[in-house]
């Protein structure tokens, strides 16, 4: 049964995307035909179409990333590409700019086959477009220093489908860290969901998080679900001896995970589904930074690295590393866990930043600001490591470019599309009055 529940979201899931991708692409089909019709020769042929199929292209991605319910920017090609052959440039344009890039070189290639264009001169714009691709650097961010982190994979019950009680996951957590206890280290970071009751309602749960504090000699980052109010949040905690100062809220709930939109209807149809998922999370709307001494950390919290505004907005605000935390528990089986991580490794490329990606139950890894992982602890392993990572400072182009990329390929590629089919209607007027 459980088996069954857990395939019936992702083939929703799966119906959805491909219906938004099939609706997208029509927009592409027009322009092809609409070109056709204009007959354009020379450049307009072998590098404006391309442009606009790849304007389209990465339009479809964009919007797709903010619609239905925020969206589900996993998808994009530009992500794909972290183990391609051109991974640097996203620190340039990122990961949409990216996507831009390599479908209108697929294009220009398209474009270049076409009857009639199978010469040398047409397949130029491509050639040329892998060629900048491959001799272009990572930008380069100036190392300011070294921090040390701890982290802890607990491999505790942390899926909805889990036999737990109350307190595993955090009693899983303070197990697994005792492997580098003794050792010296800044922070000791743990994954979303670490400490499964909330502190602020548990006076034993606080004293536990104080001890482990300062048993480690070190600030510990958690998360938990915490209530203020009649509001709750996905909540990550810098916890020190004395308790927490500093406190971050997922700014993008999971829809269908950490809450229902438009539960109403959907309850109609698939209760038992629905029914799975009683707490109804709200919206953080804190900074995605933390300090631990003169050094800032930029967080992310599952769900929340995939979104391009919670990324570069903590490296806007001084974040010199990241540290991601993320609960893989109810993909157990899958390759999401894999996919995050090739998502993590982009980030890394795009700011320039080493990101420390620790979750409940693996794939945990530590990357460096090239987006190569330096040290992994596998799936459904408990344990512990420390690292030393580089500290980074300075602003890529992709963290301040991007929003910029995004609104140029929407507006772009429709005003173009709108332009060509303006220009078809006026030239069969003109024809129909001859």
């Amino acid at each position: 049964m459980s088996k069954i529940r857990g395939q019936a979201p992702w083939l929703a899931l799966s119906a959805l995307q491909t219906v938004l991708i099939g609706v997208g692409s029509v927009t592409i089909t027009l322009a092809y035909r609409w070109v056709k019709v204009r007959r354009l020769g020379g450049v307009l042929d072998l590098l404006g179409v391309p442009a606009l199929v790849a304007a389209l292209w990465a339009a479809r991605e964009v919007f797709v990333g903010m619609w239905p319910y925020s969206g589900f920017p996993w998808v994009r090609v530009g992500m794909t590409q972290v183990s391609g052959p051109f991974p640097e440039v996203a620190s340039w344009v990122g990961s949409t700019g990216v996507t831009f890039l390599v479908v209108g070189v697929c294009a220009a290639s398209v474009q270049a086959l076409r009857p009639g264009r199978r010469t040398l001169r047409a397949g130029l714009p491509a050639l040329v477009g892998v060629l900048l691709m491959a001799v272009t650097p990572q930008y380069a961010t100036q190392t300011v220093g070294t921090f040390t982190v701890g982290w802890v994979q607990g491999n505790g019950p942390a899926g909805y489908f889990d036999d737990r009680n109350k307190g595993d996951m955090l009693r899983a957590q303070a197990s697994a860290s005792k492997a580098i206890l003794g050792q010296r280290m800044d922070l000791l970071a743990w994954p979303e969901g670490s400490v499964d009751i909330d502190p602020a309602s548990s006076e034993p749960t606080r004293r536990l998080l104080g001890e482990i504090s300062a048993a480690y000699g070190a600030p510990l980052l958690i998360n938990a679900a915490t209530t203020r109010g009649e509001q709750t949040f996905n909540s990550t905690m810098l916890w020190e001896t004395n308790g927490s100062e500093q406190t971050y809220d997922k700014i993008n709930p999971v829809p269908f995970g950490e809450y229902v939109p438009d539960r109403w209807l959907f309850e109609r149809l698939a209760p038992d589904l629905v029914g799975l998922i009683q707490r109804e999370y709200s919206p953080g709307r804190s900074a995605p930074v933390m300090d631990v001494g003169d050094t800032r950390i930029g967080l992310a919290i599952c769900f929340d690295v995939i979104y391009d505004d919670v990324i570069f907005d903590a490296a806007q605000r001084g974040a010199q590393v990241y540290i991601f935390q993320t609960n893989n528990a109810d993909f157990r089986g899958t390759d999401e866990n894999v996919q995050q991580l090739a998502i993590a490794r982009m980030r890394a490329i795009e700011t320039g930043r080493a990101v420390v990606n620790v979750s409940t139950v693996g794939t945990s890894q530590v990357i460096d600001p090239d987006g190569s992982i330096v040290e992994t602890i596998g799936v459904d392993t408990a344990a512990g490591r420390v690292s030393e990572v580089p500290l980074r400072a300075g602003i890529t182009p992709a963290s301040w470019l991007s929003p910029i990329v995004e609104t140029a390929m929407v507006v772009a590629s429709a005003g173009v599309l709108l332009w060509v089919r303006l220009h078809i209607h006026v030239g069969a007027r003109k024809r129909k009055r001859s």
